[in-house]
């Protein structure tokens, strides 16, 4: 059987370092080896498990290789996809896929692990809210150390929310461009297969059932950012 891997580090410094890498690697390896699969592509990204699997960059080229390839997608771990259900549920609709930590579970068992890892996940986030909530009360009452734990957490968070908008921005420009260059052909054949304008350009890839990135119909307008994005222009 073919696979693709896909890795996830949560930081920078953890993909530079290989913090977490490398055991995802050889969780894969082992299971490839002991399974007899065969690894066709591996692919890797730096973000959070909170955006979506099919946001990612490298995520969204792990798809398109499967397809390519006619193979499974394979993670070492089910969290390293998505702890969210609805993110694995849809995926499950998209992809063949398995865990290597777990390669003989079926779509049934994935589906129940996404939904206990979902509500771990849940359980942390209250557990975090409420000591937050005790250490606000503590230090409104002019405790010291609780009042520096606070100042420390709103710089971190502050710092923490500057970079992941900065990524956010690069992913989203990164997506645009992948997805433009899905649609190129699709656009040139239709450039020069009628009359070379916006308009029926964006008839024709409609006729095709050719959809933008968000599942909508071409108009003249989301004809030319496509075109702009690609740098091809209308012929003189």
């Amino acid at each position: 059987m073919n696979i693709v891997a896909y890795y996830r580090v949560s930081t920078d410094g953890q993909g530079k370092s290989g913090l977490g890498l490398d055991a995802q690697r050889e969780y894969i390896r082992l299971a490839a080896e002991s399974n007899g699969w065969i690894i066709v592509g591996e692919y890797t990204d730096t973000a959070s498990g909170t955006i979506p699997p099919t946001e990612r960059a490298q995520c969204k080229a792990a798809l398109a290789a499967c397809a390519e390839h006619d193979a499974t997608l394979v993670v070492a771990k089910l969290d390293r996809l998505s702890r969210d259900v609805e993110d694995i549920a849809g995926l499950m609709k998209r992809v063949q896929f398995k865990v290597a930590t777990m390669p003989t579970a079926d779509a049934f068992q994935l589906h129940i692990y996404a939904a206990l890892a979902q509500q771990e996940r849940e359980f942390i986030a209250q557990r975090t809210t409420a000591a937050l909530a005790r250490l606000k009360a503590l230090a409104g009452t002019g405790n010291k150390e609780a009042q520096a734990k606070v100042a420390r957490r709103d710089a971190g968070r502050e710092a923490a929310q500057k970079v992941g908008t900065g990524r956010a921005l690069e992913a989203k420009a990164v997506n645009a461009d992948n997805r433009a260059k899905v649609l190129e052909a699709e656009l040139k054949a239709c450039l020069f297969d009628g009359e070379p304008t916006y308009s029926a350009i964006a008839k024709c890839l409609n006729g095709k059932g050719v959809t933008t990135d968000r599942g909508n119909a071409f108009s003249a307008m989301t004809v030319k950012r496509l075109m702009a994005r690609l740098n091809i222009a209308l012929p003189v």
